[in-house]
């Protein structure tokens, strides 16, 4: 091949190196084509006496294998044309396996998907100890399994029960991790990974490592009774879990059930054609837009053509909560000093205690050592003044919903910081243009809102106001990314995206826990549906008081279809905060610990519970809301595109991924019908679910979001 993706260089020593080196592309992926250079180079390396075993490694400094090329599966058209893929990879990978000399893979960086089956087909594995050398198989986030034999391997070669966890959850492992469940056979420094490798080469071929096991586990996973039982149990967590949603988790218990009673060859054939029939599910094809969807954005910036500037410290104001967040993810994503500010010296202690918390389970989980931890925790500091913010690039303010107090902070910072100092507001409802109204340099503001809990969400809204300069846009976009965040530029105005489509939905819920329907009843159908949690569930984490603040702010600027029924001014008035105080929807209590409903809820808002509505009323008026809400979004520059609108939902309320988004959604349901089933609503429930002028005019012409 003129430019192939895989070289063999044969050493002295009699080991041959081969080496993975995609071309134009910045990790090793794998490819269909790939399948003959594969073929030629084993049967090479079997007809070449003077080759007595191979070490597989990657010649990019970044990666072993990211995975397969997940873009050949668009170009599928049926169940058939995606099995004869797997079956490929089966082959490819079963003849590297039936080599008769040793192959050893030296992986450094990412071995997943496609790349892990890769190295499970080899004799053996040794990887770095590098932080950035993690192993899996994450299909089943694109709604697939592992189709190229990771059903059959895995589950042989590790326990059974962490080969079942990996697959289900499609988490990934870092090096002491699978050294201690039997994934790898060694872990060195990088130095000396390909010594290592051509040493356990020139051995021979291994022999499998013994992984220890309690008796229980024996007995389950040994026996043919045990392994029914696990298998079982299984099913009904995973049941449990996705509530039917996802596909490839059934497939997936399937295919290991079938391969371990039935044989490898059964449970290859079945594993290709499982592995097909995901491909062509509407919830592979909307898992993997969202994948599509979110590489493309990495490549973006936050205006074209123009160029962030460094970030090299950041100051926080606000240390709760939120503050605390921020300053972790700065710290030890983004890698920068962060500063942060408080008017007590217990709100300092408190966002310390925060970032503290966090990196002491991973301590614990051996993700980070000790000493890292500390070194993470030395980049933040803390002060009552503004003391140590002369020479920060941004500052982001993480204060309560106070415009007069966020103006306030702005000219604080422009007397305080230097001239071109960034204000990052992470307002969650007030328009940016407010908070900079009163600014010198109005330039210099921007939204930057984050989601809480800020290490575990990853979005952020960017929100520039009209007078924010591109300049303040990209270096924030680009800053959002180093903090690990997905990034999504919005355009100001209250609630800006993520709440504002959020805010009917929840007070439809609302409506019709009034009417009478059991607030369990609604929290259950819409997890059902495909939401993390219920919409009562939700106003009891985020807290009942944040809540009702973004509302009059909304119903300000967007009028009655944004009102709230008056009766939740008495849940306040009874001091119900929702998780927080221990107070809200529901129990608290050390006996139910938020598990189920507070009785004493119905009789404080004069409600007697009745369940009237079918669970396609229920998610229909609540989730319809939020949909008529995102196409006005669009339909006003709110945000750039569907796709923006997509990721905004799915990263920062829950919205299901297996639907791709609310406007994915909408092409689902068909716009038309949207529409028919929007004005029904408006005749009985009133004008709030009047169609969007953007969708009424789609119907007519027939048009769709994607």
């Amino acid at each position: 091949m003129n430019n192939p993706a895989f070289t063999l260089i044969k050493q002295d020593s009699g080991i041959a190196i081969l080496t993975m080196d995609v071309p134009n592309e910045t990790m090793n992926i794998l490819k269909a084509e790939f399948s003959a250079e594969i073929d030629a180079l084993l049967t090479q390396i079997e007809q070449d006496n003077d080759i007595k075993g191979i070490v597989l490694t990657s010649a990019k400094d970044n990666s072993f294998m990211a995975g397969a090329d997940v873009s050949m599966l668009e170009a599928c058209d049926s169940a058939a044309s995606a099995t004869a893929i797997a079956a490929s990879g089966q082959h490819m990978f079963c003849r590297i396996t039936d080599l008769a000399k040793p192959v050893i893979a030296a992986i450094h960086g990412p071995a997943l998907g496609g790349g892990l089956e890769l190295a499970l087909a080899c004799h053996a594995r040794v990887c770095s100890d590098a932080a950035s050398t993690v192993l899996g198989l994450p299909e089943v986030q694109l709604g697939l399994l592992p189709g190229s034999t990771g059903t059959q391997r895995l589950p042989r070669l590790i326990s059974l029960q962490q080969a079942i966890k990996m697959m289900l959850t499609g988490a990934s492992v870092r090096a002491q991790q699978a050294l201690k469940y039997g994934i790898v056979d060694s872990v060195v420094p990088r130095s000396i990974l390909l010594a290592e490798a051509e040493r356990m080469a020139l051995t021979g071929k291994p022999k499998r490592r013994s992984i220890k096991k309690t008796w229980m586990n024996r007995a389950l996973e040994n026996t043919s009774i045990g392994r029914s039982i696990l298998f079982g149990q299984a099913k009904k967590q995973m049941l449990r879990q996705t509530h039917g949603n996802y596909p490839a988790p059934v497939a997936i218990l399937e295919c290991i059930e079938t391969g371990l009673n039935q044989g490898l060859e059964k449970g290859l054939a079945l594993e290709a054609q499982r592995f097909g029939e995901l491909v062509m599910t509407p919830e592979s094809k909307s898992l993997r837009s969202l994948f599509f969807a979110t590489t493309d954005m990495k490549k973006e910036s936050g205006v074209a053509g123009v160029l962030a500037n460094p970030i090299a410290k950041v100051g926080v104001l606000g240390g709760g909560l939120m503050g605390g967040g921020i300053a972790f993810v700065s710290a030890t994503k983004a890698k920068v000093p962060v500063r942060i500010k408080d008017i007590q010296v217990q709100g300092i202690k408190n966002a310390l205690q925060t970032a503290y918390s966090i990196l002491h389970k991973r301590v614990k989980r051996r993700i980070v050592s000790h000493s890292q931890m500390q070194q993470q925790l030395s980049l933040i500091t803390g002060t009552t003044d503004y003391s140590g913010f002369k020479r920060v690039d941004m500052v982001i303010e993480a204060v309560f919903e106070d415009l007069t107090l966020k103006q306030n902070m702005v000219a604080d910072v422009e007397a305080n910081c230097q001239s071109d100092t960034i204000f990052a507001s992470n307002t969650s409802s007030i328009p940016i243009g407010q908070i900079a109204a009163k600014a010198a340099r109005p330039e210099n503001v921007i939204g930057l809102h984050y989601f809480s809990p800020v290490d575990k969400m990853p979005l952020a809204e960017v929100i520039a106001h009209a007078g924010t300069s591109e300049q303040t846009i990209s270096t924030t976009v680009a800053f959002a990314k180093k903090q690990g965040k997905t990034p999504i530029v919005v355009k100001d105005g209250a609630g800006f995206y993520v709440n504002r489509i959020l805010a009917p939905y929840m007070n439809e819920a609302a409506q019709m826990l009034l009417a009478g329907e059991p607030i369990d009843k609604l929290d259950k159908t819409l997890v059902k549906f495909g939401f993390p949690v219920g919409p009562v569930k939700l106003l009891d984490e985020v807290g009942i008081d944040v809540g009702t603040k973004i509302i009059p702010i909304l119903q300000a600027e967007f009028g009655a279809r944004f009102a709230a029924p008056d009766a939740f001014d008495k849940v306040l008035q009874d001091d119900r905060k929702g998780k927080k105080n221990g107070r809200g929807f529901y129990d608290y209590s050390s006996k139910h610990k938020g598990k189920v409903v507070d009785e004493s809820i119905y009789t404080l808002l004069n409600v007697t519970p009745n369940a009237q509505l079918s669970s396609d009323q229920i998610i229909q008026r609540s989730v319809y809301m939020m949909l008529n809400e995102a196409a006005r979004c669009l339909d006003e520059g709110v945000i750039r595109n569907a796709r923006d609108g997509d990721i905004g939902a799915i990263f920062g309320i829950g919205f299901p991924p297996f639907l791709g988004g609310p406007f994915r959604y909408m092409d689902t349901i068909g716009i038309q019908t949207l529409v028919d089933r929007l004005s029904e609503f408006a005749v009985k429930q009133g004008d709030k679910f009047t169609p969007a002028p953007i969708l009424v005019t789609m119907a007519k012409e027939n048009r769709t979001f994607y």
